[in-house]
């Protein structure tokens, strides 16, 4: 056999041992290099772009102050992300928050709140993802590669939130910092875009101007926050917090 001949060979079983590794990384298991030039994914590291481990940015909600009825948070989310409906199937359409009418069954107590990507410590969509595309930021900040994002919709079933969207259709107009496309999944972001630029997310601010003030954002492991000090002084919750997730977003009056 040439020495040609060996290194096509040597090429081909790389690359089909990387098919192999891929087919057992379904159950979320770490994929690495195979053979010298072939690697399967980026560490998360790769995706911090300068976030810091020293912040853990958190949203809390104050269900006391939601209005029911109000969408002023889903239509800020909508239009700082641009997101729209699809040709006439709503069913399809992304949705990044949504608001949720919750009944105490022995009470009767209706409170209204919005729901969106929890951004768990220990995220499952992460853990299951195949590519690597869904990642947890060092500062906490679940996010979705659009790039290495192969459309399996593992992530969609791990969450327990039902969070994340699936991109069906083509997409007409874009916000250039908020790179999305067809068959990808996504969830909501904080607007890491906002958030990096040193600005609130766009459901915070859209809810302060609508009079409401139901939304605290901020860095959870800075006790001279104001949304730390909240935390440490009002009885908060985590939605299924028997999970053990350690989710960024609380809620006040749950």
């Amino acid at each position: 056999m040439s020495a040609s001949d060996k290194n096509r060979r040597r090429e081909f079983l790389a690359a089909s041992a990387t098919v192999a590794t891929v087919a057992t990384g379904l159950a979320g298991v770490g994929l690495v290099a195979l053979a010298p030039g072939v690697q399967l994914i980026q560490p998360a590291a790769a995706h911090d772009h300068g976030a810091s481990s020293k912040v853990r940015w958190g949203l809390l909600v104050d269900t006391t102050r939601c209005a029911s009825g109000c969408k002023a948070c889903v239509s800020a989310c909508n239009a700082e992300n641009a997101i729209e409906p699809g040709s006439g199937r709503p069913a399809q359409n992304s949705q990044w928050i949504r608001k949720i009418e919750l009944v105490e069954q022995s009470s009767g107590r209706a409170v209204s709140l919005p729901m969106m990507c929890q951004h768990c410590e220990q995220p499952p969509c992460v853990d299951v993802c195949p590519t690597g595309a869904s990642f947890r930021r060092a500062d906490g900040i679940v996010l979705v590669d659009r790039h290495i994002c192969i459309g399996c919709r593992y992530c969609m079933m791990a969450c327990p939130y039902k969070a994340r969207s699936f991109v069906h259709e083509p997409l007409t107009r874009q916000n250039p910092e908020v790179p999305r496309g067809k068959g990808c999944v996504e969830a909501c972001t904080f607007c890491v875009q906002r958030i990096d630029a040193g600005k609130q997310p766009a459901c915070v601010e859209a809810c302060k101007q609508a009079g409401h003030d139901a939304m605290l954002f901020g860095d959870l492991k800075d006790p001279a926050s104001e949304i730390a000090k909240r935390i440490a002084s009002t009885a908060t919750s985590q939605v299924r917090a028997d999970l053990r997730l350690g989710t960024g977003v609380r809620y006040q009056g749950i």
